[in-house]
């Protein structure tokens, strides 16, 4: 460990223990004007950081130094990109180290838009304002709504243009994660390095995701079967809030189960399954009914990279893979079924619930129905908000709804205080983020954005304050469409 600096930091470097395939020592790129924007003193707080003392480390959130003792370095992976396998890497982002938190939790420390490395591959490594406030803004969302992901700890200015399409102002994300293990980590060492290469980084992946696991028998094919339980754990909560990553690629899934990487993603308002907001998702391979397909897709990959670990006969390796593999679709309906009972405030499980909750969404899809004011609405039984709701059809299904709350036998306030836990008041609407995005960046003033992370703390809440932040936004003839961070 590094002797701990004034701010907090309690880093180490445990990564660079791996064979030395699997990152590439890197210095980040200094830059000329740097300026903190953006603080989290909460996640600071949480981390055992002072969030006073760490404003004065400006020069480490902008890659002008790092803490003494430590080993900058850039992660080598590789990935499926929208199904085309190819070899990757940090190509603009540097680990710092591993910091130590007061529960004993080792995070990584990573600066993202911190210059070339080895692998940026013509790029300049470096990124955008707009992009990394963006992914503050979506990651301290998912935090407030309970799902797994990675977070952000500052937003510094580095005081330098970058060119894009035009010339946009430069900026540096400190981003904190479990760890940035992911899918493609794995498959890069099942391509280009040796079983032992392979060994090492499952072995470290275990001792700092799964040490539960270390004893077990086949501690590898427990690895395969916790992965597969985070990441169904996490894709089902995306489902359930309508959040749409966009670029679901085998790299943009982590070990840890944290949802990382926020370029082309948002949250949906008009509720159809076939909605895509990424710019480049042409197809739709990354829609929103999607999700759940390529979450198992991108299992059966890293099932395929851990067959060399599972048994030394190929073929029962490949059969504890795929006998892994086909549990999947059956977990997700489980917990997708689950959740969708809590957001209707049923508290066991019928026959029938299958088809209630089926024909709701159905409906919601006919009458493009907003997905979170809808589950808002039934909550508190606010049946005359929507105009879609006084129709035949509806008040058909609410009756059968209504019926079925009754033969459970749960108390009206018991019912409420379940839909309010498993129905989210607010998201960060789409127009919302780019209102909070526009004064910023445009104008310097981070006010819109600080009120709208306020509201987003605590999604649940469903209070006065957030009154004003349930409406969609207004009907445009174009679609909204987001793009890959640069």
């Amino acid at each position: 460990m590094t002797e701990e600096r004034v701010s907090g930091w309690n880093l180490d470097h445990t990564y660079t223990q791996l064979p030395k395939m699997f990152f590439d020592l890197q210095q980040p790129v200094p830059v000329n004007a740097p300026e903190i924007v953006v603080l989290n003193d909460r996640l600071a707080a949480s981390l055992g950081l002072d969030a006073e003392a760490l404003k004065e480390d400006v020069k480490v959130f902008a890659g002008n130094e790092v803490p003494d003792g430590t080993f900058p370095l850039a992660q080598a992976y590789a990935g499926h990109q929208f199904g085309n396998f190819t070899m990757l890497g940090d190509g603009r982002a540097v680990l710092i180290g591993e910091h130590l938190t007061p529960k004993g939790e080792l995070v990584d420390i990573q600066l993202k838009g911190a210059g070339r490395t080895k692998y940026s591959r013509g790029g300049d490594g470096r990124a955008a304002l707009g992009p990394m406030l963006r992914e503050y803004i979506m990651s301290e969302a998912m935090h407030g709504l309970g799902i797994p992901t990675t977070r952000s700890l500052t937003v510094t200015s580095t005081g330098d243009a970058i060119i894009r399409e035009k010339k946009l102002q430069g900026a540096i994300l400190t981003r904190v994660a479990a760890s940035h293990i992911r899918v493609g980590t794995f498959q890069y060492a099942a391509q280009w390095g040796e079983l032992e290469d392979l060994r090492q980084l499952a072995d470290y992946a275990i001792n700092r995701h799964y040490p539960a696991i270390k004893q077990d028998e086949n501690p590898y094919h427990s690895l395969l079967k916790e992965v597969i339980k985070r990441q169904t754990a996490l894709i089902t909560k995306w489902q359930l809030v309508g959040f749409i990553h966009g670029v679901m690629n085998t790299d943009n899934m982590t070990i840890s189960g944290e949802t990382i990487d926020y370029g082309p993603c948002a949250f949906m308002d008009t509720y159809h399954p076939e909605t895509v907001f990424s710019s480049i998702d042409h197809q739709g391979r990354y829609a929103y009914m999607n999700q759940p397909y390529i979450c198992g897709w991108n299992l059966a990959r890293f099932a395929e990279a851990l067959i060399p670990l599972l048994h030394m006969d190929e073929k029962k390796a490949i059969q504890i893979a795929q006998d892994e593999i086909s549990h999947f679709s059956t977990l997700y309906q489980q917990q997708w079924y689950e959740g969708m009972r809590a957001k209707l405030g049923l508290f066991q499980e019928e026959e029938e619930d299958k088809t209630l909750i089926d024909h709701l969404l159905g409906l919601m899809q006919k009458h493009a129905a907003d997905y979170t004011n809808t589950f808002r609405a039934l909550t508190h039984d606010k049946i005359k908000e929507e105009m879609w709701f006084q129709l035949d059809e509806f008040q058909q299904w609410y009756k059968r709804w209504q019926d079925r709350l009754e033969r459970q036998g749960q108390s009206k306030e018991a019912v409420y205080e379940l839909m309010k836990k498993s129905n989210p008041a607010v998201i960060p609407r789409n127009h919302r983020v780019e209102e909070a995005l526009d004064a910023a960046v445009d104008n310097g003033d981070y006010h819109v954005m600080e009120r709208l992370l306020a509201v987003l703390q605590n999604p649940f809440a469903h209070n006065q304050e957030q009154e004003e932040y349930y409406l969609p936004p207004s009907p445009t003839a174009e679609p909204y469409q987001t793009y890959c961070g640069t």
